[in-house]
């Protein structure tokens, strides 16, 4: 049985309010096999056939009715984290890749990242993405699951300024993320998922 954390109970709440599903994981492997069962469960990227409704040439036809593979990106995780993650979602049919994201700005299924820290007052992960790789794939896959170490979590911005300090020593792009993507730019309607992610899942990684 794991210790309270009230850093990530606070950081599970928060993150719940703004539609992000936050669970802890007591491993690696757990992370890894709850990533293969979301994607296996999902439907194939539909960003990838979008349009598909509308009158299309034999061959853009053709192409809509081939079932589409599955797709994980999993840039900057380490190399054992992806070869367990490959062996999980083979038999699955699942690809699992760790870049040419520019090669798959149509949509992915799921982008798979370390959190670099975590805010519990607003339920916020941050993200060093220096990577292009992470950048894109945080962008444009349908889900964004994210491995964040309890050890990293704090309790507001403020704590985590000397880090901030320390990463802006380097160019570096920064990222600090709170649910899945949403605006309300028309009609001040919330819609989820249309400037990035529909879904946002945090897995908090228990300290050992």
């Amino acid at each position: 049985m794991s210790t309270p954390n009230p850093l990530v109970d606070r950081l599970k709440e928060k993150a719940g309010l703004v539609s992000a599903d936050v669970r802890s994981v007591a491993s690696m492997e757990e992370a890894l096999a709850y990533v293969a069962d979301v994607c296996a469960n999902k439907d194939a990227c539909q960003i990838l056939v979008s349009g598909c409704a509308e009158p299309l040439s034999q061959t853009a036809a053709t192409l809509c009715e081939t079932k589409q593979q599955k797709i994980i990106c999993a840039p900057a995780m380490p190399a054992d984290a992806v070869a367990k993650l490959r062996s999980l979602c083979d038999e699955r049919g699942i690809a699992v890749i760790t870049d040419g994201m520019r090669d798959r700005l149509g949509g992915i299924d799921i982008a798979l990242t370390m959190a670099d820290a975590g805010i519990a007052e607003t339920g916020t992960i941050v993200l060093r993405s220096a990577n292009e790789e992470v950048r894109l794939a945080t962008m444009i896959a349908e889900t964004h699951i994210a491995i964040l170490p309890a050890s990293v979590i704090v309790a507001d911005s403020y704590d985590l300024e000397p880090r901030l300090v320390e990463w802006m020593q380097q160019p570096d792009y920064t990222a600090f993320i709170t649910g899945p993507s949403r605006t309300a730019d028309i009609e001040r309607v919330l819609a989820l998922g249309v400037h990035g992610p529909l879904e946002l899942h945090i897995l908090v990684l228990e300290d050992n």
